[in-house]
């Protein structure tokens, strides 16, 4: 059986964001009074008091440049959660934030999208990753919130 596994920002990546985001912004961090914020970087909720910042990312684009790939007209930044400060990162390997309809969306080797799957509940993610990944020209999907759309995390071709 195949193992999927849900890829937090890593901590370089963090280190740029709370820099400069991906739309060049400076990091505004807050404490959050609520919680249930998605973080990014540990691939949990938040909980009330602690610091956290609300940043613009662009996925694709960064897995772009690591890969070599043109996504085109494909490469979108959009609103992520990360902790306004060092955190250790992800604690276990289930995969997070399976609690509502979520999009898994395909991208191919040169970043163009190949088609996606609505996700109603928390079995569906791994036959939705398995269909995913046995079409051959899947290189990685993206994992999203499908209310606002928001980049959750990624999932890569397992080895």
């Amino acid at each position: 059986m195949t193992t999927y596994l849900a890829r937090p920002l890593t901590p370089a990546v963090l280190r740029e964001l709370r820099t400069g985001d991906d739309a060049g912004r400076p990091l505004r961090p807050f404490t959050d009074d609520e919680g249930d914020a998605p973080l990014r970087c540990c691939l949990r909720r938040s909980t009330p008091g602690e610091r956290i910042a609300l940043v613009s990312y662009a996925p694709l684009r960064r897995w772009a440049a690591e890969t070599g790939a043109d996504p085109g007209a494909y490469d979108e930044q959009g609103p992520v959660f990360i902790h306004a400060d060092d955190c250790p990162g992800p604690t276990g390997t289930a995969l997070p934030f399976t609690s509502a309809h979520r999009t898994v969306r395909r991208y191919s080797a040169d970043g163009r999208i190949l088609g996606g799957r609505l996700v109603e509940d928390t079995t569906g993610f791994e036959p939705a990753f398995a269909e995913a990944f046995a079409d051959p020209e899947v290189a990685l999907v993206h994992v999203r919130a499908v209310e606002f759309g928001c980049f959750l995390y990624e999932v890569r071709r397992p080895h």
